[in-house]
């Protein structure tokens, strides 16, 4: 049985943005999707599919849940092919159901086409709305089956030059794999919000939101898709054409932040790297009178290590998690649920008790998970607590493929640092300055922190970008 998933709203965490990834090529790309998909697993938790074509036919297979959850041995044997594309699903548009789960797929006039898409389009409700103004069917509240509208009624016959055609007029952040039966396509939006990489296995070519997805199958990263680019495999191999010229580029800094695995390469960086200098920067930013520095294991275990580096204090495991509980724990009884930290965290009481804590955490969204965490450590001995943040305060939502509070949901509309200090019970309080983290990446300009300082690379408003697609439809 699948494991039951978190609501909306759940935690005090951004719900990641989707993971996507495509094989072409491959004796196995069923079976080589199904491990692409459990190393993205984290990019998503409420879905997964796997569409797979054996160059006549495009069969899928979805459900709800984990990787492990939705596929067995015998459902990967169902589905023959030498090419796939696949998807792990957090939703920031549409409901929380089965008819959501991608890969979606359409039958056209230029056959049978599967779509996996890892971002939000911000002018997803206007498309629809004018679709459906003409007589367009939608089966899915999900904005990304509006591209796959746009492709079957593109005025073009190639399929490439189809969804050239598709992809120009959204708005947002859109990286894509779509499989016909004889192809497999990969785009990334001319602003290039979110991450996609190609890689080599063998004589294989590969997609993945993440270069760790490669790693798991031995496979090799070769380089990212440019933003504009429409990367196009078929018998002749790998070539690309740009479909729109690159806009402002403006990457996802929280890639590095909290969202991408340590082990990847995102942005042709290594995440690890990355957040392993925004540790560094923020001990010079805020050093802090303390015996040792701990993490909030383990979105924040390369900036703590960082900050423990460059500030020359020792590094402990002061709080251990529990991985079998990961993101997807939920309680019918309140009084249960109250008692989330507890059941993801436990302190070490025989390191706490009596020191001075310097706590390195990567962000706070609500303050609610780290109030609780605070009197934890508190309750088990410490003497001192002293929180350090690896980024800067979060203030906007963001609309560009990341579920998160809205404006008013957020600690920082509420409390200035101070007010967010005395909330949370610490003893200080430091985040790292938008400065600091932007020059811990290679090319500043480049990413996009509307998160942090509200410059959102594409206009929106809070109607048109954070729709939910839930309509009675």
């Amino acid at each position: 049985m699948p494991r039951r998933l978190a609501p909306a709203g759940h935690g005090d965490r951004p719900r990641e943005a989707c993971g996507v990834f495509g094989v072409y090529g491959h004796e196995e790309a069923a079976q080589t999707s199904y491990l692409g998909l459990y190393s993205l697993q984290h990019r998503g938790q409420e879905s997964c599919g796997i569409s797979v074509s054996d160059g006549g036919h495009v069969r899928s297979k979805l459900g709800m849940g984990l990787v492990g959850d939705v596929f067995r041995a015998a459902d990967l044997a169902e589905l023959p092919g030498r090419l796939a594309i696949g998807h792990n699903r957090y939703s920031t548009t549409g409901r929380v159901s089965l008819v959501n789960a991608q890969p979606i797929v359409v039958d056209c006039q230029v056959g049978r086409l599967a779509i996996a898409h890892n971002g939000n389009i911000t002018n997803a409700v206007q498309l629809r709305d004018a679709m459906e103004a003409r007589g367009h069917i939608f089966h899915s509240t999900s904005d990304s089956e509006i591209i796959l509208h746009r492709v079957a009624c593109a005025g073009r016959q190639d399929l490439t030059a189809r969804i050239i055609e598709a992809v120009q007029g959204l708005e947002g952040a859109f990286s894509l794999v779509i499989l016909a039966k004889d192809r497999l396509f990969a785009y990334r939006d001319p602003h290039g919000f979110r991450p996609l990489g190609i890689g080599r296995l063998g004589g294989a070519w590969l997609i993945s939101s993440e270069s760790c997805a490669f790693d798991i199958l031995g496979g090799r990263y070769e380089r990212d898709v440019l933003p504009g680019e429409l990367v196009v495999v078929d018998e002749r191999g790998l070539h690309s054409v740009i479909a729109e010229r690159p806009g402002r580029l403006a990457h996802c800094i929280f890639e590095f932040v909290y969202f991408a695995r340590p082990d990847s390469i995102v942005f042709e960086e290594n995440v690890d790297k990355v957040r392993r200098k925004l540790g560094r920067a923020l001990a010079r930013e805020a050093p802090a009178a303390a015996d040792f520095v701990i993490s909030v294991p383990d979105s924040s275990n390369s900036a703590a290590l960082g900050y423990a580096h460059e500030s020359g204090l020792p590094f402990e495991f002061g709080l251990i998690r529990n991985h079998y509980v990961g993101r997807t724990f939920i309680s019918p009884r309140q009084s249960v649920r109250d008692q989330g930290v507890l059941i993801k965290f436990n302190p070490v009481r025989g390191v706490l008790r009596g020191k001075r804590v310097a706590v390195v955490d990567d962000s706070i969204v609500r303050g609610s998970t780290m109030r609780k965490l605070v009197r934890m450590l508190r309750d088990a001995g410490a003497a001192e607590v002293h929180l350090r943040i690896s980024s800067p305060p979060i203030a906007n939502p963001c609309f560009y493929g990341i579920d998160m509070p809205t404006r008013e949901e957020l600690i920082r509309s509420r409390h200035d640092v101070p007010g967010i200090r005395d909330y949370l019970g610490v003893d200080s309080l430091a985040y790292l300055s938008l400065a600091g983290m932007l020059a811990c990446v290679k090319s500043p300009a480049r990413f996009c922190t509307a998160c942090f300082s509200g410059d959102y690379p594409v206009p929106v408003s809070e109607v048109a970008g954070k729709f939910r697609m839930d309509r009675d439809l």
